[in-house]
């Protein structure tokens, strides 16, 4: 047996694979120092009496056809024929912490190809590649890649939530069947973020086994964790294929979506900081080496009320305020002026624009900022002149109405000429002008796609990823954010094309709380647009004073939405001041170690980043609603240097004032607030700092400082 146990290695965790006579995990955790091939015959199991007289082996691929049992992962047939698999090793290859196994089973006439890649992150990166050696297709209806867990993961943790409110987390306890993740809507989704994290009973921020995984990609998909009737734990992942529309003819390989898994022993922290790091080193990817630029953008300051000279005295006050980069949002292009027309006529509105996009570019780009522009390439109104020349090119099965969704319906990019259509009108607006960025929104969900009369979700969003990477290449200057009425487009695999995500559609600084907290499991801050909007939220009509707001929109991306020439001069002084102390905090903010901090009260939120050095760190405080008790709870800083010593600096507050008569705040104010402290970092991170009592929808900013 030991010289089929190979094992990939990282600096925390191991993985340890039986390649013969089936491609096994049987380890994956802590990394281990005193690792021999023959430990993994601990490991080989009885047969149990009253059941099949050989073992089990859950495999890579999790064949129905070994008597698993359990969720397959794989189902298809040949016109029923050669529909259970059985994949026996016959080829591996392993180089450094990368290793391909090679499989066949030669009487269904299918090959597998498994890779899996160990990072130096720790970040484990799994996919499969499956062959048809037959002149007869194979249809396909489920592939998947499968990965044990340990026995001790009997918690699940995922993510609900629906437009202008997403990555809502829930957990449940999985003692016995499965829990179930499933996307149709054609897109990532706000309802279903393709990624789950199971663990160790009340696993936390700062504790306890976590095993977490992420799918990689923006279409259908279907995420399980599941317990076997004999105990042993899975998670499973696979992008999900709809009736009929995906076969593969001989010769020809479909590859999974890749599988991004992260196992940690220091609880959800230590997975999102493999994660973070994984994505900082391999995936995220800017056109210039420079600080993420503040932004401003125009959709809730003026939405379809396009006057160039507006529009410039607008970017005169932006430029005031501290903005280095300014969006004009959708609006622009001829016969938008509101939403029901025009998505697919993508030339300039010269009524609103008479002289063209150049003398509002150039008046941005003189102001010291870059300029950027919105589109929604994939939609198409039926009131439009693009609709009315093709209403054939409509992403759609023959015969069936199709409901608007936003006024819009979906353009069919697997025709070749809808395809260069959209190229070549991108290529216009790129190509003839200095955009130097594209907020991509993407807003209606896919309701029976179909192409030749044959679903086609896949193949719509596979032609999504050629579009925007043909764009890339042509030009590589320009930074693409990927917005899908906010975060229905967030993933792995879309960010190896796009440079920064909006988070959601609602500015409404209580909700981003939850909001940016749930992304930052899997996304580090400097791809999380975060913005301050105006003080009456536009989504929820819910009022928000500038420093619940600012300080809100801290820890991401920063940028302003909103109309700067309409505000009074605090909120302006306000806008002021936390563009500047996001400058003078970002490089922290994007690029140091984020930690999310439990606190006993689930009314108070909690996290901080500290600089790679070690040097400097920042933490948040956000009062979410009336704390549970009369004291807040003491502030616990991770991530810094034991040995060092830290000064502790007040960087912003909601106004606290003091009260003698009784029904408002406090009386006193901590000692550190009233005089300079210096403290070690271990008593920081150990004993804590105690808080001042926050009022509900408040925060408060603390620095510390090495000296």
């Amino acid at each position: 047996m030991q010289d089929s146990i190979l094992r990939l290695e990282s600096p925390t965790t191991d993985v340890v694979i039986k390649t013969h006579p089936f491609a096994e995990i049987v380890y994956w955790g802590p990394h281990l120092h005193h690792f021999s091939p023959q430990d993994a015959q601990s490991l080989i199991r009885p047969v149990a009496n009253g059941r099949l007289d050989v073992d089990i082996p859950l495999t890579l691929m999790a064949e129905l056809g070994h008597g698993l049992f359990g969720a397959p992962g794989i189902e298809g047939h040949r016109q029923g024929l050669d529909g259970s698999p059985v994949f026996r090793t016959v080829a591996i290859e392993q180089q450094g912490q990368s290793l391909t196994i090679n499989a066949e089973d030669e009487h269904a006439g299918l090959r597998l190809t498994s890779e899996l890649a160990l990072d130096e992150s720790g970040v484990l990166v799994v996919r499969h590649g499956l062959t048809n050696l037959r002149a007869q297709p194979w249809q396909v209806d489920r592939l998947a890649v499968t990965l044990p867990v340990s026995e001790r993961a009997k918690e699940v943790m995922a993510f609900h939530g629906r437009w202008i409110r997403e990555f809502q987390p829930h957990r449940l306890t999985l003692e016995h069947d499965s829990f179930v993740i499933e996307n149709r809507r054609g897109r990532t989704s706000h309802e279903h973020f393709p990624a789950l994290m199971t663990g160790t009973p009340a696993f936390g921020e700062m504790h306890g086994d976590v095993w977490g995984v992420h799918l990689g990609w923006s279409g259908n998909h279907r995420l399980r964790a599941e317990v076997k009737t004999d105990g042993r734990r899975y998670v499973q992942a696979e992008a999900l294929y709809l009736p009929g529309e995906m076969a593969i003819a001989e010769g020809e390989t479909l590859w999974t979506p890749k599988l991004y898994a992260s196992y940690s022993a220091q609880g959800l922290n230590g997975m999102s900081q493999q994660f973070h790091r994984y994505l900082r080193d391999h995936i995220i990817r800017f056109p210039e080496n420079k600080p993420r630029p503040v932004h401003l953008n125009t959709w809730e300051g003026i939405y379809f009320n396009h006057d160039p000279e507006y529009i410039m005295r607008m970017a005169d006050e932006a430029a005031a305020l501290g903005v280095e980069r300014f969006i004009i949002d959708d609006g622009w292009f001829k016969g938008r002026n509101d939403d029901h027309a025009a998505l697919g006529d993508w030339t300039l509105d010269e009524k609103k624009y008479p002289n063209g996009l150049m003398p509002v570019i150039n008046h941005v780009k003189n102001l010291g900022m870059e300029f950027g522009i919105w589109v929604e390439p994939e939609m198409i109104n039926p009131d439009s002149d693009l609709y009315r020349a093709h209403p054939d090119w409509v992403l759609a099965l023959p015969g069936y109405p199709q409901a608007t969704g936003r006024h819009q319906l979906v353009l069919n990019l697997n025709i070749p000429e809808a395809f260069e259509y959209l190229l070549e009108r991108m290529s216009w607006l790129l190509g003839e002008h200095p955009v130097d960025y594209v907020k991509w929104d993407m807003n209606r969900e896919l309701v029976q796609p179909g192409h030749l009369g044959k679903a086609a979700a896949d193949a719509q969003t596979r032609q999504y990823y050629r579009l925007l990477e043909t764009l890339g290449q042509r030009f590589p200057q320009v930074e693409f954010e990927s917005c899908s009425s906010g975060g229905g487009r967030i993933d792995y695999e879309v960010l190896t094309r796009c440079h920064r995500f909006w988070a959601s559609d609602n500015n409404d600084a209580l909700e981003r709380n939850t909001i940016q907290r749930g992304m930052s499991y899997f996304f580090p801050p400097e791809v999380m647009g975060a913005h301050i909007g105006h003080h009456k939220c536009h989504a929820t009509f819910r009022q928000h004073s500038i420093e619940f707001r600012g300080l809100t929109a801290l820890f991401g991306h920063m940028g302003l939405e909103l109309d700067p020439l309409t505000v009074d001069e605090h909120e302006r002084e306000g806008y002021r001041r936390y563009a500047a102390l996001h400058k003078q905090w970002r490089e922290v903010i994007h690029h140091g170690t984020q930690w999310r901090v439990d606190m006993p009260d689930a009314t108070t939120q909690a996290q901080g980043i500290v600089s790679e050095d070690q040097r400097q760190g920042l933490f948040i405080v956000s009062q979410l609603a009336m704390p549970d008790y009369t004291l807040m709870m003491p502030l616990r800083m991770p991530g810094l240097a034991p040995d060092a010593q830290y000064r502790i600096s007040l960087l912003d507050h909601p106004n606290i004032r003091l009260t003698g008569e009784g029904g408002h705040t406090m009386r006193k104010l901590p000692a550190w607030m009233e005089a300079p402290q210096t403290v070690s970092g271990e008593w920081l991170m150990q004993a804590g700092l105690v808080l001042p009592i926050l009022d509900p929808e408040t925060a408060i900013l603390i620095g510390v400082e090495r000296v």
